[in-house]
């Protein structure tokens, strides 16, 4: 039996609580040091499948007032695609008026999820 132990920060809320992850054999069979249920599934999932939320600006074409609008993928990413996905993001304008919500680039980085506005523009 292979044993890991991996030390996390988790990031789920500002407690910031110190994770102790123990992987035995690829499958992780205990979370310790986490204060609440959030913390189990977070070390859980940074473990085996690790994903973010990816946010940048993106300039606004037609805006007498907003040259750049905030964008955010509309759920996770896999953590391998980030780059791929700002790499794509890159490359994209937004047409005004944009509205929160809007979807400003679907499916980026073949990830299956949309980029979009977190504010008006």
């Amino acid at each position: 039996m292979a044993t890991e132990k991996r030390e996390l920060t988790c990031i789920n809320c500002p407690l910031g609580c110190q994770l102790t992850v123990t992987i035995v054999d690829g499958e992780v069979i205990e979370v310790s040091g986490n204060t609440c249920k959030r913390g189990e599934v977070y070390g859980k999932k940074e473990v085996t499948n690790p994903t973010r939320i990816v946010t940048t600006t993106v300039p606004v074409i037609g805006s007498d007032h907003e040259r750049m609008v905030s964008v955010k993928t509309a759920s996770d990413v896999p953590k391998g695609k980030m780059f791929d996905v700002v790499a794509a993001l890159a490359e994209v304008t937004a047409q005004a008026p944009v509205a929160i919500g809007d979807v400003i680039l679907a499916n980026v980085a073949d990830t299956g999820v949309d980029v979009i506005a977190t504010k008006n523009a």
